[in-house]
């Protein structure tokens, strides 16, 4: 395939996928929409909850993921540099979803005692 085919092919569907996400976007705004009239629900006056520890979650886990692409550089840089490979792309792939997977096992954790110490203090009051 050359690199005229692939422009034309490109040309046709990025708009394409686009449109389909854009569309499946609205279709599933509106059907979430319909189910909260069937269950009796006003959509304009709902507010969806909030999630204190989302900032937490997402910062941890790109923290980890930093310091895993980190470690594996410096891996592949160091250890693993004598192979004839230029790099190894599995050493990177797991050190990122171990590291990541830390940093969203941190987040638990620190969610957890958080729900812990508040639940302790209702209850002495």
């Amino acid at each position: 395939m050359g690199a005229g085919e692939l422009g034309v092919l490109a040309g046709i569907i990025i708009p394409l996928g686009f449109f389909i996400m854009i569309f499946g976007i609205v279709y599933l705004n509106k059907r979430e929409k319909l189910a909260m009239i069937e269950r009796g629900m006003d959509p304009r006056t709902y507010k969806p909850q909030s999630a204190p520890y989302q900032n937490l979650k997402w910062g941890l886990l790109l923290i980890g993921a930093g310091v895993g692409l980190f470690l594996a550089f410096t891996l592949d840089h160091s250890l693993y540099s004598k192979l004839d490979e230029d790099s190894i792309p599995p050493l990177y792939f797991a050190l990122i979803a171990i590291f990541g997977g830390l940093g969203l096992f941190l987040s638990y954790r620190i969610e957890k005692r958080e729900v812990l110490d508040k639940e302790d203090s209702t209850l002495t009051k």
